[in-house]
């Protein structure tokens, strides 16, 4: 006969493993792992399971939960001598990975063996190890079924199943496949059920699946840890990837994973924060094993800084420093939410979950609060005027940064002589611009990418970043080109030169300086350089800029070359003779409210690129 689950009060953790009287074997395995004290939910469930009673237990993610039910298992309930004796049911193969890597790190000296099996790897495979001795069998719904039905694992002996974060799989729709592989199983066995949250549907299967099941509620009053600081931004109509960027920028996560809610979405979002320069990667279902095991090995090896995943692709991702979880898109359940924000606030460090969030999601919002009493703090987008602002300080406190120590007396008269001078702004700032577009190109020495994937060209010190030739025109006919707009330094009757076989540009050479191994490189003569301060951080693309220059500019889409993108500002390749004129009709542009503030690049030193020569109409 089956009964609702009996609340059962946690006892205080023990000091030490020694109070739960482990064997000497599970002890010393105990030790080489590095555990010293027990958990909450390792205290409070091994004894019933190992006196062999059914069990449920809500406890958050990252308590410990895989080692609560590994090591009463391993040292009260599985016989070496026997078959498989122990099923544990994870919702996707990374976790289930995970739990086997548990229990052969608990169990290795007690003789204990498991085996993972999931889909997408060789069945024949799993077989021969289930075959060889395999003790615990950990998998997925799916393949643990088909094992069943295929005769390749053989239940009789089994004496305990286990559904580790029973909620999820039932979330994921396993609800079929749970239900017809514990039909199968010995009607005597140990059935228990291990979750982060306790919806409707886990005290069902309880009533159905158990014999008078000991229910263990450790986070039932408070499902979000102390350790987790929760915080809401309202984005509106505006562009979510935009926003996802800058709130990446404003909290400046050491490491941190953004959720999405569909598969789709991780792909785009991680390609469009690589383009702005972050160092990022996704994961969904959809990627092949093999891939799946590259991302999370470079994400848990900090090759990656920021993981981009889907809820199924997420679990069983064993990282305890994580310090933000980012929600791009706000979860539909309450129990989602929770699972997510599990991921941060582990191991004694302190986490920040962070949502996007807009009107569509508000009744999501009210319900984490009504649901679990999650709160989180309703955080504003800095505006256009509060973003500079932020990063005139961060440019501040950059400079003060790299100039401590460095004054000499004859320095600093002459910079007092410079603050005094009619001209001292403008002298200043021509300083400022100097120093940080270095700083930038030194950056970029360190393998910042260029935004549209394009690869990134990494320069020596003295070297100059190539600008290729101007590509055709794709939005307007090839017709005779169109006046330049007037120029600064001669004239409004200037046309661009003929591009005709007979009248080629000349090639001008800029070598790489300080790099021996860097090949020279080459511009058309008829090209300067135009430099506008708004990059990937901004939201920059190559195509939007150029219209944007072409607006205000009045130039030809010919008179523009290929767009170099970079973190904090931008290279345009423009004829040479509308250099002057283009940056006197960019004076007060801006883009996403982001002033471009124009100059010439180095390019475009008379030194380098001579006037291209024209003919009068």
């Amino acid at each position: 006969m089956t009964t609702a689950p009996t609340n059962s009060t946690p006892p205080t953790p023990p000091l030490s493993f020694d109070a739960l009287k482990l064997s000497l074997a599970v002890r010393r395995a105990v030790q080489d792992a590095g555990y010293t004290r027990p958990t909450d939910v390792q205290a409070a469930v091994f004894g019933p399971v190992a006196a062999g009673k059914d069990v449920v237990v809500q406890s958050k993610t990252g308590s410990g939960k895989t080692a609560a039910f590994a090591l009463p298992l391993i040292d009260r309930i599985v016989d070496p001598a026997r078959g498989v004796q122990v099923l544990v049911l994870c919702p996707t193969r990374e976790l289930a990975l995970q739990v086997s890597v548990e229990f052969a790190r608990l169990g290795k000296l007690k003789g204990v063996v498991p085996c993972a099996i999931y889909g997408g790897a060789s069945l024949e495979k799993q077989v021969d190890e289930i075959r060889a001795g395999a003790h615990v069998i950990v998998g997925t719904p799916g393949r643990v079924l088909d094992h069943l039905k295929r005769g390749t694992f053989d239940p009789s002996e089994l004496k305990t199943v286990c559904l580790d974060e029973a909620d999820e799989m039932l979330s994921m729709g396993f609800a079929e496949e749970l239900n017809a592989i514990l039909e199968r199983l010995p009607r005597t066995r140990q059935t228990l059920l291990f979750s982060a949250t306790m919806p409707e549907a886990i005290r069902r299967m309880a009533n159905r699946h158990q014999k008078d099941p000991e229910a263990v509620l450790l986070s039932a009053d408070q499902i979000s840890p102390d350790s987790i600081d929760h915080f809401l931004y309202f984005v509106g109509s505006q562009d979510r990837v935009s926003s996802l960027a800058r709130v990446l920028e404003l909290e400046s996560p050491d490491r941190a994973i953004v959720f999405c809610n569909t598969r789709d979405e991780t792909q785009s979002v991680a390609t469009a924060l690589q383009q702005r320069g972050f160092s990022v990667d996704y994961l969904s279902g959809e990627l092949e094993q093999s891939a799946r095991e590259r991302v999370l090995a470079a994400f848990r090896e900090r090759k990656i800084q920021h993981l981009v995943a889907t809820d199924v692709a997420a679990r069983g991702i064993d990282v305890t420093d994580v310090s933000h979880v980012v929600n791009f898109g706000f979860p539909a359940e309450a129990e989602t939410y929770v699972h997510r924000t599990g991921r941060t606030g582990r191991a004694g460090r302190r986490g920040i979950a962070v949502s996007l969030f807009g009107p569509a999601d508000v009744g999501s919002v009210y319900m984490l609060r009504l649901t679990y009493g999650i709160r989180p703090i309703e955080r504003a987008l800095p505006s256009a005027a509060e973003e500079r602002t932020r990063r005139e300080l961060e440019r501040l406190a950059a400079l003060r940064e790299e100039s401590i120590g460095v004054l000499d007396a004859e320095t600093a008269a002459l910079a007092r002589r410079i603050v005094a001078h009619d001209d001292g702004e403008r002298m200043i700032g021509y300083l400022l611009k100097k120093f940080f577009y270095q700083a930038t190109q030194d950056a970029l020495e360190l393998g910042a990418r260029v935004a549209d994937e394009r690869p990134v060209v990494v320069v020596a010190p003295s070297s100059i970043p190539t600008q290729p030739a101007p590509p055709e025109a794709p939005e307007e006919a090839e017709v005779a080109a169109p006046k330049s707009a007037p120029s600064a330094e001669g004239g409004a009757g200037r046309r661009p030169r003929s591009r005709s076989a007979q009248d080629k540009p000349r090639r001008i050479d800029v070598h790489g300086g300080a790099d021996p191994g860097l090949e020279p490189e080459t511009i058309e003569s008829d090209m300067g350089e135009l430099r506008v301060a708004v990059g990937r951080r901004d939201g920059a693309r190559g195509g939007d800029l150029a219209r944007l220059i072409r607006d205000k500019a009045g130039i030809a889409p010919r008179d523009i070359g290929s767009i170099k993108i970079y973190d904090r500002f931008a290279i345009v390749p423009i004829r040479a003779e509308s250099i002057d004129a283009v940056i006197a009709a960019l004076e007060d542009a801006t883009f996403n409210d982001q002033p471009l503030s124009p100059e010439r690049g180095k390019l475009s030193e008379p030194s380098l690129v001579p006037p291209a020569s024209s003919d009068e109409e």
